[in-house]
């Protein structure tokens, strides 16, 4: 067995920065989140065990400080909860925040909102909230059911596939040809990173293994691509949800994972697939990045 591993993968910085600040602010005092940080059951179960309150309905809040989640929230909703007297700390992350900046400056500019995202995404209504009348599309379909509008202004979800993207403003532009079309690309640099690494890493590849949490969009986004490549993929959360069936001893296996998987996960993953083909008779093998040349005594 050979094990390659993405060029990019696993966690961004957004996220890291947003569990660095909940961890600091737990040290300090008694803190809820307002959904889940990130979309990730191992650093979500962390989070608790360090005293960290999770709450999906701010009626449920108890402590006097909320955190916002690394995806954002609406002006709308913090300014609810400030009213209500508690402390807001956001743990959005940056680029989220940029999406924000871009949807605000095109309504300001007399455009009407539209947001290519999944409906009901927590970023996606952090976006929205704002913008009444704000429309959200995922599909071609979707642009077709719009109405014609004399300006379009759009942006993504941070996590969206950039090429699918492209395709949708494209065809929005093709189903409003009188309305002029203004696109801000608010997909993040992590994000198209690992979409282009899955895709090449799936490519070389007999099977790929996807790490990520069962909720996160952006791990589903990695597996969409991979399985475009490669005809065996395979979605994971944690090491024990491997499947000895999965991988036969001459397989070339790939390694991916969201931007919400913490390293310890995708280690424990590697050494599974490690102890597996010492088992089978055959040597660990050595992991290595794809394009890059194995170091040796590295795991990669």
């Amino acid at each position: 067995m050979k094990l390659l591993r993405a060029k990019a993968m696993g966690m961004c910085f957004g996220v890291r920065d947003a569990i660095g600040l909940a961890h600091d602010r737990a040290a300090s005092g008694p803190v809820t989140v307002l959904g889940d940080l990130v979309h990730n059951e191992t650093v979500l179960s962390d989070l608790r065990s360090r005293g960290v309150l999770i709450r999906q309905d701010a009626s449920d809040i108890t402590t006097r400080e909320v955190l916002i989640t690394a995806h954002g929230a609406s002006n709308r909703r913090m300014e609810g909860l400030r009213q209500s007297g508690l402390t807001v700390t956001e743990a959005t992350c940056p680029l989220v925040h940029r999406a924000h900046q871009a949807l605000n400056k095109l309504v300001a500019a007399g455009f009407h909102p539209l947001v290519i995202g999944q409906s009901g995404h927590v970023e996606v209504r952090g976006l929205t909230e704002d913008h009444p009348g704000c429309e959200v599309v995922l599909t071609e379909d979707d642009i077709d059911r719009l109405p014609e509008r004399p300006r379009y202004g759009v942006v993504s979800q941070t996590t969206q596939p950039v090429a699918r993207v492209r395709d949708l403003v494209a065809h929005l532009g093709r189903r409003f040809p009188r309305s002029e079309i203004r696109w801000i690309d608010t997909v993040c640099q992590p994000t198209k990173d690992r979409q282009t690494a899955a895709e090449d890493l799936a490519g070389a590849c007999d099977v790929v293994l996807v790490i990520g949490g069962a909720h996160s969009n952006n791990t589903r986004r990695l597996v969409e691509t991979c399985r475009s490549r490669c005809d065996r993929v395979h979605w994971l959360q944690t090491a024990a949800d491997l499947d000895p069936t999965w991988i036969r001893p001459t397989d070339t296996v790939g390694l991916t994972a969201g931007t919400s998987t913490p390293d310890s996960v995708i280690e424990a993953v590697e050494t599974a697939l490690n102890e597996w083909a010492a088992q089978s008779g055959g040597s660990e093998p050595e992991a290595q990045r794809l394009n890059e040349p194995a170091r040796a005594g590295c795991p990669g």
